[in-house]
């Protein structure tokens, strides 16, 4: 039988939350303004100081799995929040215009295949797709920031990128910093993209290009609203053992027809996914002997190619 606490236990949780760095019941989804509260105008610059690295500071301390009652109930209400306003965003849009885009965090900003991720993100985003990603470094961040440059010249987009590669990888100092150059370079308002990172993985901070940001302390709700929401297909950029995860799980989702459709999978990078990684012919092997039904791929090296069939998916409601 339910046991309702008692008077003395509801004040130790309550006095618990008022304590904790986040808000336990968010008002709206994180904007990077939000996150990188001492980023903008009259901040410190550095982002020790801001609200993101204080959070993530306090999720380690108090454990990646909550060491105590009061924690975990105060995580858990502040992603079921999190929860009702992504549900409330996503109601603004058709959902096969939401693309996924997923690929390694650790692809540098100054490497070719970066570049390539953004200018297939902006060609989607100039499309009105909503491009949604893990909301990390690497390949996401070149998604963000694709939808961030849609609208604008091939140049602007290199010249953003040079600005970038100042600090190529998250793991250098002033990669935020550069991140903010770009957004004050390049403003906008017209597009906007959604990011999903989490807590767990608070090391690889979360790109300032995404406008909205749904970022959660559970990572497995996190990895699963990723992949349930992209109805307008995924991309899967080279990537390592999160990406192979993220391939299988939506294979599984597609046979299934979990959600009542399949969603295309576009495999970007023939050398890498037939070669390097070589998941596509193992999948498409298992789709010949009957063992994977319903999928449906491609693998491609063209941005243009990668577009037209997530475009012609949209445009055959299937």
């Amino acid at each position: 039988m339910y046991k309702i606490p008692s008077k003395e236990e509801q004040q130790r949780v309550y006095a618990y939350m008022q304590k904790v760095p986040y808000d336990v019941m968010p008002e709206r989804l994180y904007s990077a303004e939000m996150l990188y509260d001492q980023m903008g105008l009259g901040g410190t610059g550095r982002y020790e100081d801001c609200f993101d690295k204080k959070v993530y500071d306090h999720y380690i301390a108090c454990g990646k799995h909550a060491k105590t009652e009061e924690e975990m109930l105060a995580r858990a209400l502040h992603d079921y929040a999190i929860g009702k306003h992504l549900d409330k965003y996503l109601a603004n849009y058709d959902q096969r215009r939401v693309v996924g885009v997923m690929g390694g965090h650790a692809l540098l900003r100054t490497d070719s295949k970066f570049r390539e991720v953004v200018l297939l993100s902006k060609m989607l985003t100039e499309h009105d797709s909503l491009m949604v990603t893990g909301g990390g470094p690497g390949a996401m961040e070149a998604t963000h920031l694709g939808a961030w440059l849609a609208g604008r010249t091939t140049e602007e987009v290199d010249e953003a990128l040079a600005i970038l590669a100042a600090a190529p990888s998250f793991k250098d100092e002033g990669w935020c910093n550069a991140a903010f150059e770009v957004i004050r370079r390049f403003p906008q308002e017209r597009y906007r993209s959604l990011g999903l990172p989490t807590w767990l993985y608070g090391h690889e901070p979360s790109t300032p290009f995404a406008t909205d940001i749904a970022k959660w302390f559970d990572n497995s709700i996190r990895e699963d609203s990723i992949l349930t929401i992209a109805f307008g297909g995924i991309v899967f950029t080279p990537g390592s053992a999160g990406t192979m995860q993220e391939v299988f799980q939506e294979a599984v989702q597609n046979h299934y027809l979990s959600f009542g459709l399949s969603s295309p999978m576009i495999f970007f990078g023939k050398h890498f996914w037939n070669e390097e990684m070589p998941v596509y012919p193992f999948i498409q092997d298992l789709v010949r002997k009957g063992k994977y039904k319903n999928l449906l791929l491609t693998l491609t090296d063209s941005s243009e190619e990668a577009v037209a069939q997530l475009l012609e998916f949209r445009k055959s409601g299937c």
